[in-house]
């Protein structure tokens, strides 16, 4: 089933919410489990903060006695242990170790005593209120929830203390918590939250204690800010862990999919003889635009699969090239756009400018190519369904189930699991949907796993995009004079519909219209140029990561026209962000910048302001014979409070190989309607030994945490071109590298 006649014929539909903003409480009572019999139940909002909203009209408020469905919960047992169950999934990020931490510091126990577990798929309870869907991305899942955790711990903490204090007929200031045990200094008396659980779940829970409660000071951490070691690190280590790929269940068969090889085609004819006499096929399902083999196992299947003679209507696409489509971008690009931001007088700061710079740059279509590829089991029945997959998106997920089946959602009951990878593309139900209409038709429990090919040539890439960016100088070097016209598709309008106003993508635009530069006169303005016949979808940063290539490869190319260091040019610029100029001087004295480096090689800096945070890269490379080595790369973080340094340390050092890998080798490429690559050997990946040394320095901060996950991938490009540029004096406005050296 390919992606567009998919989203033609079973749009999911998505749950019609506004953004939760209920006002932040805290609501108690038993929790229910055949395992713990009983304990303290914690339900908190993890997102959100004064009065509720709907339709622009205030609501009234939630009270405490009523059925307010809160979207995560803290249990404690009677053993004392604490168990979070969270909307969040853990597809690599860390939020399996930063959430048990941010509970564990306030509620004073452990870590080892807090274990975390997805929470089922259910909008109702668990809608995040900033994503307004049960969803995990925009490097969000800390910072959105930090505080409301750390709250969370802190009251109950506090209850337990006043259920000790009522119980020994002391003051609660009399007594502390710790090591998971409340104390009586002057007595001596201890109890452990096991044996005070119930007793703590009969308190009164008020506005006050709730809004009064104290949380500690940064100097009181115990955890946050400390190296703790992955809490799921054992599992995925010995094997134990579950991924979506790794489902079993009683009676499965296995499904291998042969998708049409041109977006919008459909199957015209289909000869199986040759594929149903074949050991351990099962049957052939024929989709509109798909054709899936069943087999009793998953190599059955895919020789089955291999051995289809299937002749396909390719339909309008059958002629599109990469090159129709950048056309197409550059003639969009002659278009006004829809104005993003635009302050003082640009027309007449350029014609007083001393000099003048006009660029274009262009960035290809990337996939996301994780390493755990696309995958699905589903078990159909007329009155039920079941679905086992790793997915960022539950909310999306149930809508294509509700779609495809026409069950209600109290039937459906969806299993999540690890992501071996998410990027954005699991936040995409396609590959869910698929194996629903194939599971329909089979009589048992299926998994559809897509091969690297079909995963690499039927993804919703990243958008490709063409800018136009021009500056003027004065006098001094200084720009007096900017503007920016982004060009292509939104991601945002077909995957969050409201959020695209004015014809604006506020992710394609992200970075771009928000410098930290001192620019008095600029423009920038957004085309949205659909490529056609093709879909796009999130990846890792898009619009920071496509932005910063630009805007700071633009930036060096003026402190060259300048005659400045590209440090200096950017420090000079920097005033009116204080956070950004500190990283970049950081940056700076930690990477030796100025230092002689040998032959053939150059170093090159970027630095970038997103997701709440603050970075720096700086990037050596060596350029022989064309061919790119990264040697080095400097990283300078500023993601405000740390919760654990080594989660920061290991998203950098993966979001900068990844970024690296899309700046010299990443680009799909079209060509009669096709994707032209299909593994490793032709989308290339980073090798291990190509792997630069990654040095990452983490500024000190009391700050409101900001996101970490993609940012790495976004700054580094062009720090990575910048480099080759003082290597070999070559600029490049094209992405990827490739052979672009060999051409000159």
């Amino acid at each position: 089933m390919t992606r567009q006649s998919l989203d033609e014929r079973r749009q999911p539909a998505l749950p019609d919410r506004d953004p939760l903003a209920r006002r932040q409480f805290l609501k108690l009572g038993l929790a229910v489990s055949a395992v713990a019999g009983g304990g303290l139940l914690l339900g908190f909002s993890v997102s959100g903060h004064g009065e509720e909203r709907r339709a622009g009209k205030a609501v009234q408020r939630v009270p405490h006695d009523s059925g307010f469905a809160p979207n995560a919960f803290v249990r404690i047992d009677h053993t004392g242990q604490v168990r979070l169950v969270m909307m969040k999934v853990e597809m690599g990020q860390g939020i399996y170790t930063a959430f048990p931490m941010l509970i564990a510091e306030e509620l004073e126990v452990p870590l080892s005593q807090v274990t975390l577990e997805h929470a089922p798929a259910n909008p109702d309870l668990y809608t995040d209120p900033l994503m307004h869907e049960q969803t995990t991305g925009l490097s969000m899942s800390v910072r959105s929830s930090s505080e409301r955790m750390r709250r969370a711990g802190a009251v109950a903490r506090t209850l337990l203390v006043n259920a000790a204090a009522r119980q020994w007929s002391v003051d609660p200031a009399s007594c502390h918590a710790e090591a998971g045990m409340v104390i009586h200094p002057a007595s001596g008396r201890r109890l452990a939250y096991g044996a005070l659980v119930d007793a703590a779940a009969k308190g009164p829970v008020t506005d006050a204690l709730v809004s009064g409660v104290a949380l500690k000071k940064p100097q009181d951490f115990r955890l946050i800010g400390t190296r703790a070691h992955r809490l799921d690190s054992t599992e995925k280590a010995n094997g134990t862990a579950k991924f979506g790929i790794d489902v079993q269940v009683p009676g499965m068969l296995y499904a291998a999919v042969v998708n049409c090889p041109v977006a919008g085609g459909k199957v015209a004819h289909v000869d199986d003889t040759t594929t149903r006499r074949m050991p351990g096929v099962r049957q052939v399902v024929q989709l509109d635009n798909a054709v899936a083999v069943i087999g009793e196992h998953t190599w059955a299947a895919m020789r089955g699969a291999a051995a289809l003679g299937i002749e396909w209507d390719e339909g309008a696409n059958a002629n599109l090239s990469s090159q129709m489509l950048f056309d197409d971008l550059e003639q969009a690009s002659h278009r006004d756009g829809a104005v993003a931001r635009h302050q003082g007088d640009v027309e007449h700061a350029f014609r007083g400018a001393a000099k003048k710079l006009d660029a274009v740059y262009r960035q290809p279509f990337l996939a996301h190519a994780p390493m755990e590829p696309m995958n699905c089991t589903v078990h159909v029945r007329a009155d039920a369904c079941d679905i086992w997959v790793g997915t960022q998106s539950p909310t999306r997920a149930m809508g294509a189930a509700m779609a495809v089946t026409g069950l209600p959602a109290e039937k459906i009951t969806l299993h999540n699991h690890l992501l071996g990878g998410g990027f954005g593309r699991r936040l995409e139900p396609d590959t869910v949907a698929q194996a629903l209409l194939i599971g329909r038709h089979v009589d048992a429990p299926v998994k559809m796993t897509w091969t690297r090919e079909q995963d690499i040539q039927h993804d919703l890439y990243r958008p490709c995009y063409y800018d136009r960016i021009s500056a003027g100088l004065d006098a001094h070097g200084k720009p007096v004079a900017w503007t920016h016209r982004v060009v292509g598709s939104s991601v945002v309008a077909r995957f969050a519909p409201p959020l695209f106003r004015n014809n604006l993508d506020f992710d394609a635009i992200e970075v771009a219209s928000d410098l930290p530069y001192d620019l008095p006169n600029q423009k920038v303005d957004y085309v949205r140029q659909e490529p056609r016949g093709i879909q796009t979808g999130f990846w890792r940063g898009v619009g920071p990561m496509r932005s910063t290539f630009v805007t700071e490869s633009f930036i060096d190319e003026l402190a060259e026209l300048a005659k400045v260091d590209p440090v200096a040019y950017r420090l000079a610029l920097l005033d009116k962000s204080p956070r950004t100029k500190n990283v970049l001087e950081v940056a700076q004295r930690v990477s030796g910048w100025g230092r002689p480096l040998g032959t053939h090689a150059g170093r090159g800096v970027s630095v970038m302001s997103a997701f709440g945070s603050f970075f720096c890269a700086v990037a050596e490379v060596t350029v022989i014979d064309g061919k790119v080595g990264v040697d080095r790369v400097v990283c300078v973080v500023d993601c405000g409070q740390v919760i654990n340094p080594d989660t920061i340390e290991a998203q950098m050092q993966g979001g900068l190989i990844f970024g690296i890998t899309a700046a010299l080798h990443g680009e799909i490429t079209l060509k009669d309607g096709r994707v032209e690559q299909g593994n490793f050997n032709d989308y290339r990946m980073l090798r291990i030994h190509e792997a630069p040394k990654i040095e990452v320095h983490i500024v000190k901060s009391t700050d409101a945490s900001g996101g970490i996950g993609e940012p790495g991938t976004a700054v580094v490009a062009p720090a990575v071109t910048n480099a080759i540029f003082a290597a070999t004096g070559k600029r490049l406005r094209t992405l990827p590298v490739g052979n672009q050296l060999n051409a000159a």
